[in-house]
């Protein structure tokens, strides 16, 4: 993946990040649970620090950043997009409970991502 592209993916997972952080602050609030509510923002913030991290991963002289950078975006879209759509499944009017299992797979590979990174600091 190309720096521009990484600069390019990040910025964007960030923006829309902060769009749905001040979309559950400002509407969701009133028609989510405390709980709802929570879960969302928790979201929010894996999918912030992952765009943080896509752009971090610009300047570092590493030989795995690009793989990194995979497992990021298909970490954050898998965790947080199931926590999104989990989350707002009861406003939409349809259960998506059957799609809670796509939740860990995403956290697992945001894990990968940055094990991937350690284990390339070390051997660099």
């Amino acid at each position: 993946m190309k720096i521009k592209n990484l600069i390019v993916l990040g910025s964007s997972l960030a923006a829309l990040g902060v769009v749905l952080g001040a979309f559950a602050a400002h509407v969701l609030d009133k028609q989510l649970s405390a709980e709802e509510l929570s879960s969302f923002q928790t979201g929010v913030r894996y999918q912030i620090y992952h765009a943080l991290a896509l752009l971090i991963l610009t300047v570092l002289p590493l030989n795995n950043t690009r793989t990194s950078a995979l497992l990021f975006v298909c970490g954050t879209v898998l965790f947080s997009g199931s926590i999104y759509l989990l989350t707002l499944d009861r406003l939409m009017g349809i259960s998506l409970s059957h799609l809670g299992w796509i939740t860990p797979i995403g956290g697992l590979a945001l894990i990968a991502g940055w094990l991937l990174l350690i284990r390339d600091a070390i051997k660099s």
